[in-house]
């Protein structure tokens, strides 16, 4: 093969005559000929070494190969032990491709480098590398690469990227289109395939195209069949990546198999029935139960998303009757069809028969008792007070106060109160003449009752106070002896 051949990075050397790098190798054409005919590889002859001198530089060391790519390739080496006495000028690199007798330099000039990539190579081109060091007394002895450097095509490891919307369980319901596309990377391109279940997929129902960077998986109309794991393998060399993707093909459920009117009491009924037979591959959601009465015939939804397999519908109106259908719920929706009751569930009236029982008439005549009695009491003169007790008769009973078994009935220097059996005395700013024993006495047609209490009004004698509200002092004693 041939190519053009450049190297980089180029660093400007001093200008000298040919015959300064007579012992370096000869001037480099722009283009690099590899032999035209195949032959047997064979060992180039080494140059032979100018005699040991301190004038010339010795070989360079550690000729390491960093990288190499489908068209370039980057060397790298440590300076020589010995740089020579007249003065260093830098390094050559050459090159001796496969076949070829003579080694070609790839820098015209010696470079004051120590590291050199080598741009616009060959698919193909195999040679050898070595880098000698110059000066002004010639070339040193060089460092030849171990190996022979391969220029071929870079090879990128297969890699699968999986879309989000994948990553998880794709559903799809029967008769939608399945369209799968998966991107990989690799370099140079690689092989894919697709599994269904560990098998190959079947090429009747399922399309596939694969091309430089994905690969695509398409049904035009998904059966349930369908459903199941789809593996991508992508191979390169003895390099691959898999992938999955798990497919779910749905389709709405069939309706319960059976359904029975349990029992039917007051205004509610129960209702009892056995899943669905076919639940279209998917799990179930639950059951939507409706109503309808006979009049109307309209349908009303009670119960959605109901998982049990027996329920009571309650708040039905007396006097209607009524049907009963279930349906089935999966992720594509209600089943088709419903199973409904055979039998009405009638919600009659209660039947409510008058059983009068014998009434017992209970007399409520009462004596008066008093359940409270009066309590002794002592004020201060001047002072309203008051006094309470209760009482407890029927017919109402008739209230008569006293002071010293004499009713004070229409003295306006008392008031009696009487309110739901609850007796009250005022008296109005008593004084020590008011003191005394106060009788309360209840009367009516069954009897009579009475309590009494002693009330003492602190003072001395004759004093109190006026109407003022001043004090009144006792008068003068005038009686004779």
């Amino acid at each position: 093969m041939t190519g053009e051949v450049t190297a980089e990075p180029s660093a400007d050397g001093p200008e000298e005559k040919a015959s300064e790098l007579a012992k370096a190798p000869p001037e480099p054409s722009e283009e690099v000929a590899a032999s035209g005919s195949p032959r047997e590889e064979q060992v180039p002859q080494a140059t032979k070494p100018a005699p040991p001198s301190e004038d010339v530089p010795s070989a360079p060391l550690l000729l390491t190969l960093e990288d190499v790519s489908d068209s370039s390739m980057t060397v790298s080496w440590e300076p020589p032990e010995r740089l020579g006495r007249l003065g260093f000028q830098g390094y050559v690199l050459e090159l001796l491709r496969e076949g070829a007798l003579e080694w070609v330099p790839v820098n015209a000039r010696p470079m004051m480098v120590t590291q050199q990539t080598v741009r616009n190579l060959a698919l193909g081109d195999k040679f050898l590398l070595r880098v000698a060091a110059v000066s002004l007394a010639g070339a040193g002895p060089p460092a030849v690469l171990d190996q022979p450097v391969h220029i071929r095509e870079a090879i990128e490891p297969p890699k699968i990227r999986v879309p989000r919307h994948l990553r998880q369980t794709y559903i799809r319901q029967v008769g939608e289109t399945v369209n799968l596309q998966i991107p990989f990377q690799g370099n140079p391109k690689p092989q894919a395939s697709w599994t269904h279940n560990g098998h190959a997929v079947d090429s009747q129902r399922v399309s596939v195209r694969t091309g430089q960077q994905d690969s695509i998986l398409f049904i035009r109309s998904a059966q349930r069949s369908d459903s199941g794991c789809y593996e991508l393998t992508v191979r390169l060399e003895d390099q691959e990546a898999k992938a999955t993707v798990h497919i779910l093909v749905t389709e709405r459920p069939q309706p319960p198999s059976s359904i029975r009117l349990l029992d039917v009491w007051g205004c509610n009924a129960a209702l009892q029935w056995t899943p669905p037979q076919d639940t279209g591959n998917a799990e179930l959601l639950g059951y939507t139960v409706q109503k309808a009465d006979r009049k109307t015939g309209q349908w009303f939804t009670v119960l959605e998303r109901y998982h049990p397999t027996t329920c009571t519908i309650s708040d039905l109106i007396v006097g209607n009757s009524y049907s009963f259908r279930v349906f089935s719920e999966n992720l594509c929706g209600l089943s088709a069809s419903a199973a409904v009751t055979k039998e009405l569930a009638h919600i009659q009236k209660a039947v409510i028969t008058d059983k009068p029982k014998g009434f017992v008439e209970r007399d409520f005549l009462e004596a008066p008792s008093f359940t409270q009695p009066l309590a002794d009491h002592t004020t201060t003169p001047g002072y309203s007070t008051q006094l309470f007790c209760s009482v407890r008769a029927s017919p109402k009973p008739k209230i008569i106060w006293m002071k010293n078994k004499v009713a004070i009935e229409g003295n306006p220097k008392y008031r009696a109160l009487s309110e739901q059996g609850v007796c009250t005395l005022e008296i109005r700013k008593p004084s020590p003449f008011d003191s005394g024993v106060y009788t309360c006495k209840a009367t009516n047609a069954l009897g009579e009752a009475s309590v009494d209490c002693r009330l003492e009004v602190k003072g001395e004698g004759g004093g109190g106070l006026c109407t003022d509200g001043k004090q009144r002092l006792p008068l003068p004693w005038t009686g004779g002896g």
